[in-house]
């Protein structure tokens, strides 16, 4: 098989698979704020929790498709047309995704308290900066026994949500993917929001009646 064949049949898997993780996205983020109702109804003025979905475009599907399938195995940036069978959108854990922005942070363990509770089974794959240091918590499994597609949802700093969708697209949709400097850059700025994070948590007053949660 070519890997232009390759190729093809990947955009052919993700567009059949499309419909149903639509209807996937769907139900875990109505499932999400469902579950963080009464969170989300004890917040204080300056408090927020936003629920935000998307499904991975199907250029970024495939290139993840590709460096997964080429993990170890040296091959770089391209399809390898002696191994096709080893490139599948469905190796995605991703494809259905939803974030949960949380502002301040010290509401974080209670989101992902409440929502560990709800998906238990899922598989934990925290996001870290460079350094090994903890950023956000990231989850990922099988919404319905009968899903093609596994699902993600992550809780996440606010400031460090809305500032990941900036680079992303700064990163992943130009030139800068492999950029050193833009890695500086980015370890640079997950740091200095984090802090910025934290010393406003403690600035704001200490609130003993935080939701428990139902």
């Amino acid at each position: 098989m070519t890997e232009r064949a390759i190729v093809n049949r990947l955009r052919e898997e993700y567009f059949g698979l499309l419909p149903g993780v639509r209807r996937i996205v769907d139900r875990l983020e109505t499932e999400i704020r469902f579950h963080t109702r009464h969170i989300q109804q004890s917040l204080k003025p300056y408090e927020q929790l936003i629920v935000k979905s998307r499904i991975k475009e199907c250029p970024s599907a495939l290139e993840t498709a590709q460096r997964k399938g080429n993990m170890g195995k040296g091959e770089g940036k391209v399809f390898d047309p002696e191994r096709p069978g080893d490139y599948s959108v469905l190796s995605l854990p991703d494809l259905a995704g939803v974030r949960v922005l949380v502002f301040p942070d010290r509401r974080l363990t209670r989101v992902d308290e409440v929502l560990r509770k709800q998906f238990q089974g899922w598989r934990s794959d925290p996001i870290t900066d460079s350094k090994g240091s903890f950023l956000a918590h990231k989850y990922y499994g099988r919404l319905l026994p009968e899903s093609e597609a596994l699902a993600e949802y992550q809780v996440v700093p606010m400031l460090l949500g809305l500032y990941w969708e900036v680079e992303h697209s700064a990163r992943y949709k130009s030139d800068l993917k492999g950029s050193s400097r833009m890695s500086e850059l980015n370890a640079k700025v997950e740091s200095a929001l984090s802090d910025f994070e934290r010393g406003i948590a403690d600035l704001l007053p200490d609130d003993s009646d935080l939701d428990s949660g139902a």
